[in-house]
C-alpha cells in the first residue's frame, strides 16, 4: 500500500468552496428545477404574545416590534432562493388557537417568535403539532425557551435559538430545505429483498416515497439507451481521464448505457435516487452491467445513485447532500488504529466531491475490484480537509464522526477509491462499531447542523468518535 498524490490540496485543485458558494451549490443541483424535489420549502412564521405585555417591558410596542423583525426575516429570506416564509399571524395568550393549529396547512416548519413573557400558554396547544418547529428568541423578549428546551429534551420535532443575530437563522434556513427535499424525494430500490418495515419506518419519519422495481427494468432501459450516445459519453469518458487500466472500451460503453437507461429510468419515475444490489445482480446476470459510472454521474448531477441496495446510505445522502450540495461516498471503513486512521474504500465514487457542479476531480478508469470485471473509477480526492463521516442506523438513529483527509492510497488490496483519515480516537469508534459495514463521507464539517436536524426531524444523533 502507497500513498498516491498524497500532497494534493484543495488549493492545488483550483477550488475555493466557502459557506456563500455551499449555499449556492444546495440551489443549484443539476436535477430539473422543476421537480418537487428542488421545490422551495414553506416555513410558517408564527409571533406570540400576552395581552398586555410586562416583559420586557411594559410599553412595548408589539405592531413596530413585529415590523421590525419582519424586514430582518425578508433579508433572511432574499439569502435563501429555495424558501419561502409565509404567515405572520399574532398569537395572544389566552385565546383558543386549536382551529388555527389545525389549519397550519402543509408546509414543512414552522417558526415561532416571542414578543412577551407569557406564552406558555399558547405553547401548550402547538406541543402536539408535528411539524419541525424553530423558536426564535431574541435577548429581552420572553421565556419560551424554557417550554422548548423541554421539547427538545422529550425528543420533539423542535429546536431553538437564543440570539441577536438574524443570521443565525441561516443554517435552519438550509435544514428546512432539506426537510422540504427529504419529504418531496423518491427513492428506486432494485434487490430481491424489501424490508417493508424499514422502507415505512423512513417514510414515515421523512415523508419519502419508496418504491420497488425489478431487474428486468434496468435491462431493459439498458437495452433502450442510445448506443450513439453511449459511444459519445464512453469517449468523452474516456478522453477526461487520466488514465485507462483494465476495461476494454466495448465495456465503457456498457458503463454508459446503463447510465443512460437508468436517466431515463429516473425521469419516467420522477425519481431522484436509486439503489441496487449489484454485487448480487451482477453476479447472479441480472445487471448487464456495473452501476459504478452511473452512479458516479448521477451523484455529480444532484442525483443520488447508491450500491448494494442500502437504504441506510441513501437516505444518510439524501439528508446530507440536500443541506450541502456536496456529494456523499459510501465507504467500506478500514480501520489503523497504531496510527489512529481509518481508511475510506469503494469503487464508486463522485468526482465533484466538493460540490455539485463544481469541476471534476483527477481519476482513473479501472476494473470493479472485486471480481475485476466492468467498469469502475479510482478518484484522487483532496487531502487536508475536514470530512464528516455518517449513516442511518434506521430511521430514528444517526452515526456520526469527524475526520480530516491525510492521503491518497494507491493499492492492490482494497476498492479502486481509497483515502486515509485522521481522527480522534479510531479504537473508540472500532470497539463500538455498529449498524452495519457502510458509512457515507462528505467533505465540510456538517455536525452541528446534523445534530440540529436531528432535533428538528426527530431523530437521535450518535458519536461514534
Amino acid at each position: 500500500m502507497s500513498d498516491l498524490n498524497s500532497s494534493m490540496t484543495r488549493r492545488q485543485f483550483g477550488f475555493a468552496f466557502g459557506a456563500s458558494t455551499l449555499a449556492a451549490a444546495h440551489t443549484a443541483m443539476a436535477a430539473p428545477a422543476a421537480a418537487p424535489w428542488m421545490g422551495p420549502a414553506v416555513v410558517k412564521k408564527v409571533y406570540m404574545r400576552k395581552p398586555v405585555p410586562t416583559w420586557p417591558c411594559p410599553d412595548l410596542d408589539v405592531k413596530q416590534e413585529i415590523a421590525g423583525i419582519e424586514a430582518r426575516l425578508a433579508e433572511v429570506e432574499r439569502k435563501h432562493p429555495g424558501l419561502r416564509l409565509t404567515g405572520g399571524e399574532v398569537l395572544t395568550a389566552g385565546e383558543d388557537i386549536s382551529g388555527r393549529v389545525r389549519d397550519l396547512g402543509d408546509v414543512d416548519g414552522i417558526l415561532v417568535i416571542d414578543l412577551t413573557s407569557g406564552t406558555s400558554p399558547l405553547l401548550e396547544q402547538l406541543e402536539n403539532v408535528d411539524i419541525p418547529t424553530l423558536l426564535f428568541t431574541r435577548p429581552y423578549s420572553g421565556w419560551s425557551y424554557v417550554d422548548f428546551a423541554r421539547w427538545v429534551q422529550m425528543g420533539r420535532r423542535a429546536d431553538l435559538i437564543a440570539s441577536s443575530e438574524f443570521g443565525d437563522l441561516d443554517p435552519y434556513m438550509r435544514i428546512f430545505q432539506t426537510i422540504h427535499h427529504l419529504r418531496k424525494s423518491k427513492v428506486l430500490m432494485v434487490a430481491p429483498w424489501f424490508n417493508r418495515q424499514e422502507v415505512d419506518g423512513y417514510s414515515k419519519q421523512f415523508g419519502v416515497e419508496i418504491k420497488r422495481l425489478g431487474y428486468q427494468e434496468l435491462r431493459a432501459a439498458f437495452e433502450a439507451a442510445d448506443l450513439g450516445l453511449a459511444k459519445r459519453e464512453a469517449e468523452e469518458f474516456t478522453r477526461r481521464a487520466l488514465r485507462v487500466v483494465e476495461p476494454k472500451p466495448e465495456e465503457i460503453v456498457d458503463a454508459m448505457r446503463f447510465y443512460l437507461g437508468v436517466k431515463g429510468i429516473l425521469e419516467r419515475e420522477r425519481a431522484n435516487a436509486i439503489t441496487v444490489d449489484c454485487l448480487g445482480g451482477f453476479r447472479r446476470g441480472d445487471l448487464p452491467a456495473y452501476p459504478c459510472v452511473a452512479w458516479s454521474k448521477l451523484n455529480d448531477q444532484g442525483y443520488y445513485g447508491v450500491c448494494e441496495a442500502d437504504l441506510h446510505s441513501t437516505m444518510t445522502q439524501l439528508l446530507v447532500t440536500s443541506f450541502c450540495g456536496r456529494p456523499g461516498f459510501v465507504s467500506d471503513p478500514v480501520f489503523d488504529t497504531s496510527r489512529n486512521e481509518i481508511l475510506h474504500a469503494h469503487c464508486v465514487s463522485a468526482t465533484s466531491l466538493l460540490g455539485i457542479g463544481a469541476p471534476s476531480l483527477p481519476y482513473a478508469i479501472r476494473s470493479h475490484m472485486e471480481d475485476n470485471k466492468g467498469v469502475s473509477m479510482q478518484v484522487m480526492v483532496p487531502v487536508g480537509d475536514t470530512v464528516t463521516v455518517g449513516k442511518f442506523a434506521g430511521p430514528k438513529k444517526f452515526l456520526l464522526s469527524t475526520g480530516e483527509v491525510a492521503g491518497n492510497v494507491d493499492s492492490r488490496r482494497g476498492c479502486r477509491t481509497q483515502f486515509r483519515t485522521k481522527v480522534a480516537g479510531a479504537r473508540k469508534m472500532l470497539v463500538n462499531f455498529t449498524g452495519g459495514l457502510h458509512r457515507v463521507v462528505f467533505y465540510g464539517d456538517y455536525a452541528e447542523p446534523i445534530e440540529a436536524m436531528g432535533r428538528l426531524m426527530g431523530f437521535k444523533v450518535v458519536r461514534e468518535i
